[in-house]
């Protein structure tokens, strides 16, 4: 069956999903099947299009009543879809599919790769993730690192990261030689020894084991201990990022003018105003439910986040980037190699799942980075890889206070769409890349008709792997402030390091050199809609839908206090 859906082209990604969240989940690319193969399907299955697409992306037997008892649906199903696949490969039931022929159906690159150590998921331990830090950089560079950090305000000892470099490096040698040592010893042994002789040769043996035990053992603790620093120092900075805190980010540009109660004629009403008066949330059953800072979203503001979500997803895809749905539920190996780790003092904002080693997703980036987790990537068939992802983000927000935890501008979970790019290591295409991704937003931000500012983030705003970052701020009337709407940054090697992406130019090439990863947030549904509703508010209480959004939005033009 998993050979069937891997040439059907349902979820090829089954595999990777397996590392990095757990065997039962599956990553699926939006489209997910052809028309073809699901209608096929579905015509020798009996079901409906739409649960033959739901199958073969969720990996499941469809409910038991579709087929009668859940031992026979499973039966059916993998005999059906065995039987399809024998005819489509020309087959017969006596002959496997062999793993060539998944491969050149699946396609090139890394998911062939993929495909070719098998499409079977299998239930994995700990994800194996061994980090390369620049080591060497870091000697070499030691006073400019440490200030780096320093400038960011994250608190590491790059001085003593090195130090136990040099230290590993000393000991790392001495094991060589008592290596070589032990194996010219063993070669003593060879031949013809007299009896005394030969216990004498054991007994060094023995003393050369015991001394290279003890050193391999010290090189273990130096390096364990040298890595656990060495996940503390963030990522170097780009030359021009203003150094401080947020008031000394520079504005790159201004997009529109303001709009004030002045310039609309009349009392401009925030978000949670406006929101009561067209029963647009429901935060007393979120409370209810989940808790503070959980809501419904119901009436327009459910239609505006659909709409919102489609809307963002096409325009990122007419720019080239591959649809994907992401998983909410993300190994803590991942997350870390993402580089989610807070600054000294501050709370963490990813919620961990007791009693397991897995996390709620802060954003759909650390899904699409783990994507490419342990992979080699050939950079003249795979890159520049550009993907725009549909996900939940889960925020503890903890620390936040003040006008911007009112409302729905600070929420524990919601919608997003992200955007992740890798690249080759030669910084300026990454930065080009950085370029595209931020004029992409601009230009959808621009489309809805905001009012916003780009901003080029000094370094205290800088979290851990970015080396530059704008943040997008659209005006909003009615809490009269600039607000995040979106953001994109370049973390050239600092994630790709930790999380074992590498890429080579062609497949003949020996060992590879570690990719470039970008993000960007296309849409932020909550902080959209607060700018839809405060700046396309009328007098009247009703809220005019940007022209851009209208084709999602069901034929909702204007959004009315319900009758």
């Amino acid at each position: 069956a998993q050979a069937a859906f891997a040439i059907l082209g349902f979820s090829g990604t089954a595999r990777t999903m397996a590392q990095f969240s757990g065997s039962a989940f599956a990553l699926a690319p939006a489209a997910g099947g052809t028309p073809v193969t699901r209608h096929l399907l579905s015509a020798v299955v009996g079901l409906p299009s739409e649960e033959v697409t739901r199958f073969g992306h969720r990996r499941e037997v469809a409910e038991p009543s579709a087929f009668g008892q859940p031992g026979f649906a499973a039966v059916v199903v993998v005999a059906v879809v065995a039987g399809v696949s024998s005819a489509l490969i020309g087959r017969s039931r006596r002959q496997r599919c062999s793993r060539t022929q998944a491969r050149s159906r699946l396609g090139g690159g890394a998911v062939a790769r993929r495909a070719k150590e098998g499409t079977q998921a299998k239930e994995e331990g700990p994800v194996v993730l061994k980090p390369t830090f620049d080591f060497e950089f870091w000697a070499a560079n030691a006073v400019a690192v440490q200030q780096n950090a320093d400038n960011r305000k994250f608190r590491c000892d790059v001085a003593g990261v090195v130090k136990l470099y040099e230290e590993f490096k000393t000991a790392r040698f001495q094991v060589q030689e008592m290596q070589k040592k032990r194996n010219s010893h063993s070669s003593l042994m060879k031949g013809k020894l007299e009896p005394e002789e030969r216990q004498t040769l054991i007994d060094e043996g023995k003393k050369i084991k015991d001394e290279l035990n003890a050193l391999e053992e010290s090189v273990e603790k130096l390096e364990a201990n040298m890595t656990e620093m060495a996940f503390a120092v963030p990522n170097m900075s780009h030359p021009s990022t203003p150094i401080g805190e947020e008031d000394k980010a520079t504005v790159v540009r201004i997009n529109g003018t303001p709009r004030t109660s002045e310039t609309a004629g009349f009392k401009m009403k925030d978000h949670l105003e406006i929101g009561a008066i067209l029963d647009l949330f429901d935060f007393e059953s979120g409370a209810k439910v989940s808790g503070q800072k959980f809501l419904y979203f119901k009436n327009g503001a459910a239609l505006l986040e659909l709409a919102l979500v489609q809307w963002a997803m096409h325009k990122a895809v007419s720019k080239g980037f591959a649809p994907y749905i992401t998983p909410d539920l993300i190994r803590d190996a991942v997350v870390a190699g993402c580089g989610f780790k807070p600054r000294e003092g501050d709370a963490t904002q990813i919620y961990e799942v007791k009693d397991s080693n897995l996390c709620l997703a802060g954003t759909a980036e650390i899904p699409l980075a783990g994507l490419f987790m342990n992979e080699t990537l050939i950079a003249t068939k795979d890159l520049p890889k550009r993907l725009a992802a549909f996900g939940h983000a889960f925020r503890t927000e903890a620390g936040s206070s003040g006008s911007e935890s009112r409302g729905i501008y600070r929420l524990h979970q919601f919608s997003k769409v992200e955007m992740f790019a890798v690249t080759r290591s030669n910084i300026e295409e990454s930065n080009a890349m950085l370029e595209q991704i931020r004029a992409l937003e601009e230009e959808m931000f621009s489309e809805l008709g905001f009012c916003f500012r780009v901003l080029d983030m000094p370094t205290e705003e800088l979290g851990a792997p970015a080396y530059r970052k704008y943040d997008m701020e659209a005006w909003m009337p009615g809490m009269e402030k600039w607000g995040e709407i979106s953001s994109c940054s370049n973390c050239t090697d600092y994630q790709s390091r930790r999380l074992n992406i590498r890429y080579k130019e062609e497949y003949n090439q020996k060992g590879g050199d570690f990719a470039h990863t970008l993000n960007g947030t296309a849409c932020a549904v909550p902080r959209m809609i607060i700018s839809i509703l405060e700046t396309f508010q009328n007098e009247d209480g009703t809220v005019t839908i940007p022209e851009a959004l209208r084709p999602y939005m069901m034929g909702v033009d204007v959004l009315r206090p319900p009758q």
